[in-house]
């Protein structure tokens, strides 16, 4: 190693070895080679085009490999496991070459195209302590995949590693061989990119888990569109509430609104085994309610409902719902549980209209959306002033005014997004969504760390399904230099809502973790996904700037600072540091210096 900085980057890693070798070489030392070199042409290489690897380096009779993403890691593991697996049962036992696997997920030294490091030796050694044939892992790779894939993990306990001077706590991975087809060489295609995380099978979590799908508008009339999507809104969140349910977040359900939608792929989608539909029809003073409970996997309906009554009795309707879905799905809930699912939000209607126009309305980029957005749920708040949500709605508008340059009077701003928050959390201290809004808002106006950090933990114990509770959890995280924190946290958002159009800010900072990290080219391409959603929001232009400078795409990275400015025209270095919400010193420094290699000027 020479004197330069160290450079460094978090990956899985992965090590394996052929159980026997030096029996089997002493038996046939040709033969060996051969069908060993064949292993790795038919089966091996094409295995890490598809999941992504990178061969670090052969060692004779095993190799260490490179992955993005431990999800991406594991699944080439598994894959390749039972390749080998089906090849060897028409082998002699004498003469099968059979793997043992060992898999991390750690920080690793970089020098050139090889790795070193901690983590580089942890897989090693876990891998001595697989069975042939088989895969042990470490607990940050069981953490990261947890969920992910159709696997279970037995817990090996703390294992003490040679020259590994802290015992690692060690996984057996298990599989069916069905839910893992292998295609014979001569089937399997060209090497091609990986495939994106929601083509990865997702294996149903081990508690009941649902999603709830848009209720079909039968009002006629398109301005209720909003009465039926709220409805769905407050039937997740009351179903997420409740610890012992796996809950799909409202954004990724939502991704079917107005589509003809095949029941069984919507389960193997979002990895659900339940599918809740229905429809609101909304004449005069009442509104009819039906829903429908679907096992995915079989089709088979197995609860339906119609519930009747007047729209000031509206929320007593949602309660009963959502007691009849949980009765059906996980009928041995404890029933304090199923009473902590009905309550209201509020008791006035046309408080919870405006608040429902003024969430659509503040997911636009622009400032005359925001500005309305704003003035909603103000108006809210003047009809219901014990309804929480719209003032946790009104300090995301000043977080939002905040990141995209467009404050007018920093010093009130900062003082009434205060009182939002905390009067957020005074009257919804049981409402996940409030607390984690108002801690969001907290955190990014007022700088108040630990006590926005505080009310999205509390959020995240109320509602541990609350994707935008993770996600948010996440940027706290990792705005305080806390790394990988950051990316479990983060991850953990993504797998809770796979389809989610607001997943764009897991991924423009995933990237920013990379950034730090000093992994540019994986930063561009997480952060190229968040601008494709959203390429008006200076979050993810600043970031796409920083990442494609030290990538080395100065003119692309030019073109985005230009298109800041047109967004933003106070835009500069100097404003930059004004707003800057980094607390690590290192970290600060890197977008400094990323958006001066970009243009933006002093």
């Amino acid at each position: 190693m020479t004197g330069d900085r160290v450079v460094r980057r978090l990956a899985a890693i992965l090590a394996a070895d052929v159980a026997g070798y030096s029996r089997l070489m002493g038996r046939d030392e040709n033969g060996t080679l051969s069908r060993l070199r064949a292993h790795r042409t038919e089966r091996l290489e094409p295995t890490l085009a598809r999941h992504g690897g990178r061969l670090v380096k052969l060692t004779g009779d095993g190799a260490l490999i490179e992955f993005p993403s431990a999800v991406d890691a594991l699944g080439a593991a598994i894959e390749f496991q039972q390749a080998m697996a089906e090849v060897n049962r028409d082998q002699p036992e004498e003469t099968a070459i059979v793997f043992r696997i060992g898999l991390h997920l750690g920080d690793l030294i970089v020098e050139g195209d090889d790795l070193y490091g901690d983590g580089v030796n942890v897989a090693a050694r876990l891998e001595a302590e697989a069975p042939p044939g088989g895969i042990v892992i470490s607990y940050s790779v069981r953490d990261a995949v947890a969920g992910r894939l159709k696997a279970t993990f037995d817990d090996l306990g703390s294992l003490a590693l040679k020259n590994i001077d802290r015992p690692v706590q060690g996984f057996g991975v298990k599989w069916e061989a069905a839910d893992w087809n292998v295609k014979a060489p001569s089937a399997i295609a060209p090497p091609v990119a990986p495939p994106p995380a929601t083509e990865v099978p997702l294996a149903l979590p081990d508690k009941p888990s649902i999603a709830v799908l848009p209720f079909q508008n039968m009002s006629g009339d398109p301005d209720q569109e909003y009465f039926a999507d709220g409805l769905v809104e407050d039937i997740i969140a009351a179903l997420s509430s409740f610890k012992s349910l796996f809950v799909i977040a409202r954004n990724s359900s939502f991704t079917y609104k107005g589509k003809t939608v095949d029941i069984k792929q919507v389960g193997r989608e979002l990895g659900v085994r339940y599918v809740l539909e229905g429809s609101v029809r909304k004449a005069g003073g009442k509104v009819r309610i039906t829903g429908q409970l679907i096992d995915s996997e079989t089709g088979a309906h197995l609860w339906a409902d119609r519930f009747d009554g007047p729209l000031d009795d509206v929320f007593e309707l949602q309660d009963q719902v959502t007691a009849s879905v949980v009765g059906a799905i996980a009928p041995k809930l404890d029933q304090a549980e199923n009473e902590r699912a009905k309550r209201k939000p509020v008791e006035n209607l046309d408080a919870y209209d405006f608040y429902l126009r003024g969430r659509a309305k503040a997911q636009e980029d622009s400032r005359e959306a925001l500005e309305e957005a704003l003035r909603l749920f103000y108006r809210a708040i003047e009809l219901d002033p014990g309804f929480a949500a719209p003032y946790a709605g009104a300090g995301f508008c000043y977080v939002t005014r905040s990141v995209q340059g467009w404050v007018r009077d920093r010093e009130w701003e900062v003082a009434e997004t205060r009182r939002l928050a905390l009067r957020a959390s005074a009257l919804g201290g049981d409402d996940a969504w409030a607390l984690v809004f108002a801690g969001h808002a907290l955190v990014v106006v007022c700088r108040e760390y630990d006590t926005g950090a505080a009310l999205i933990d509390k959020a995240l114990a109320i509602n541990p399904n609350l994707a935008a509770g993770w996600q948010r959890r996440g940027l706290v995280s990792l705005w305080l230099g806390q790394h990988e924190a950051a990316l479990e946290q983060l991850a953990r958002a993504l797998r809770l809502s796979p389809l989610d159009p607001g997943l764009f800010l897991s991924e423009v900072y995933i990237g920013m973790v990379h950034v730090f990290r000093g992994r540019y080219v994986e930063a561009v391409s997480w952060i190229a996904r968040a601008l494709a959603q959203r390429p008006n929001f200076v979050v993810v232009l600043r970031a796409a700037a920083v990442a494609n400078a030290f990538a080395g795409n100065i003119d692309e990275a030019r073109k985005i600072v230009a298109r800041i400015i047109q967004i933003s025209p106070t835009a500069s270095i100097s404003h930059y540091m004004s707003i800057n919400i980094y607390q690590r010193l290192e970290d600060i420094e890197r977008m400094v210096g990323g958006l001066r290699l970009a243009g933006l000027p002093e």
